[in-house]
């Protein structure tokens, strides 16, 4: 029996081969890094780091403000708030640039397991150079490069543990992906509360910490892993030759796709908002206490991360019911229909923000949850729905690149994030929000426009007599 045989055929971790439980392992601690880290950042920059007294530390600092300022204050000078949240808009959206970098890294040079490796150093250090003043910016270089490193390649390795026709594969993902909301979860709640209780630099190195265990996980499992894939010029000869023309149709698809990235990215302003502006806009003017009990500002996104888990589950649940009794609705529905609950989600702020504004109190916790509540159902219809539509849609032979520009979308909504954000300040919170919500809802009403006008373009239908359907299959 082969290495490669003896690992797919491994069914002793709840069935499934024991890389997964490593794999699943080095994720969660991953992201508890990442997230714990991420949760902290814009406010350690408000509350001390671009402050006077810390920020001409900053090495390289005049030139990154100067470069933010021309890309997202339109030349003017920027307050603390507006350069936080423009730092914040460059890093989140550039770890989606990053992993394209990471895959070509992993697919040319050094493979899969060396870059994954590569990236959990890279982000190791990061974290415990954010202990620094001076070594800020090189601290987020070393956590973007790294990030890109592992996010991608740790989901292939997934894939390649299981055979082409393995039935496993979609349970792999699943349990893959509660490695992911268990970091999220658990991330900021203690990364958070050293940061805010005892010093923002214990909550970094928590941080950094968690990063270390991901390695040191990943590297004790390393011979539970697929083996890396050839690569090299031989690997790009043989994809050559197998390439086959795309048709007329094909291209109109994907030209569709790529136009509705901007699309997406309006439809997840409100939903990545939550580790930028609301932040600090929960930080000033919410009540933070629930049933009595003082909620730290930094446990919100783990908030967040619990509802979000419960809701993806509920909805799951809720669309096999529904299909039992009437047609389930196809991708472009459903997001649209996502798009719409994530509105309702931020008009709940909205709400808050105008009954503090009439009575003099700060918001009610309560609207809080109903923000979480709501988005969490808009946005279990929109991110992974609009993977498998884009996995689905995508022509065969370019649905790798395809995918790869899914995630672009992410990018560009997390830039939008930054702009939008340093907002915050110079805009009543009733507007800023109402803001969000236009932007997410408008997402909403294009898709449906983009339904009724090429829906049967992308679900596979022919448009005219002379086209083939493609198979749409199912939606994983």
């Amino acid at each position: 029996m082969s290495a490669v045989t003896a690992i797919t055929d491994d069914r002793s971790f709840l069935g499934h081969p024991k890389g997964l439980a490593f794999i699943s392992f080095t994720e969660a601690w991953e992201r508890f890094s990442y997230y714990g880290m991420t949760t902290l950042l814009v406010l350690y920059m408000t509350k001390q780091l671009l402050l006077p007294g810390h920020v001409e530390h900053v090495a390289g600092m005049d030139a990154a403000r100067a470069l933010l300022t021309a890309t997202y204050g339109g030349g003017k000078v920027m307050t603390v708030v507006a350069l936080a949240s423009a730092i914040y808009g460059f890093y989140s959206s550039t770890v989606y640039l990053t992993p394209i970098l990471g895959g070509l890294l992993a697919d040319y040079v050094l493979g899969r397991t060396k870059t994954v490796i590569l990236g959990a150093c890279l982000m190791a250090t990061g974290h415990f150079l954010m202990a620094f003043d001076m070594s800020f910016l090189l601290a987020l270089i070393c956590l973007m490069l790294g990030a890109g490193c592992l996010k991608g390649n740790l989901a292939t390795q997934v894939g390649a543990l299981y055979g082409e026709t393995d039935n496993r594969r979609a349970d792999a993902f699943q349990i893959f992906y509660l490695g992911i909301n268990g970091g999220v979860i658990f991330g900021p709640l203690v990364t958070g509360t050293l940061g805010e209780k005892v010093a923002w630099h214990y909550g970094f190195g928590a941080a950094g910490v968690g990063m270390l265990i991901s390695l040191v996980v990943y590297l004790v499992g390393r011979r539970h892993l697929p083996p890396d894939a050839a690569r090299g010029a031989e690997v790009r000869k043989v994809a050559k030759a197998a390439a086959t023309p795309m048709t007329a149709r094909e291209w109109q698809v994907v030209i569709l796709l790529i136009l509705l990235l901007p699309v997406l990215a309006l439809s997840i302003v409100g939903n990545n908002q939550i580790f930028n502006a609301y932040l600090l806009w929960a930080d000033a003017n919410v009540d933070l206490h629930l049933f009595g009990v003082p909620v730290l500002t930094t446990w919100l996104v783990s908030v967040d991360s619990i509802v979000s888990v419960a809701m993806l589950l509920a909805v799951v649940a809720f669309w096999r019911l529904w299909a039992r009794r009437f047609k389930e609705p196809d991708e472009m529905g459903k997001i649209a229909i996502g798009c719409g609950f994530g509105a309702l989600g931020v008009l709940c702020l909205v709400a808050g923000a105008a009954i503090s504004a009439a009575t003099g109190h700060k918001v009610a916790f309560g609207w809080l949850l109903g923000f979480h509540l709501l988005n969490d159902i808009g946005f279990s219809n929109v991110l992974p729905v609009g993977l498998a539509l884009y996995t689905r849609a995508a022509p065969r032979t370019m649905a790798g690149f395809i995918v790869g520009l899914y995630y672009l979308h992410l990018w560009a909504g997390n830039t939008l994030v930054g702009v939008l954000g340093g907002k915050l300040e110079k805009m009543p919170a009733v507007q800023f929000w109402l803001m969000h919500a236009v932007l997410v809802g408008a997402a909403g009403v294009i898709f449906v426009m983009v339904r009724l006008f090429f829906g049967k373009l992308l679900l596979g239908e022919p448009a005219e007599p002379d086209f083939v359907a493609a198979d749409a299959g199912e939606m994983p």
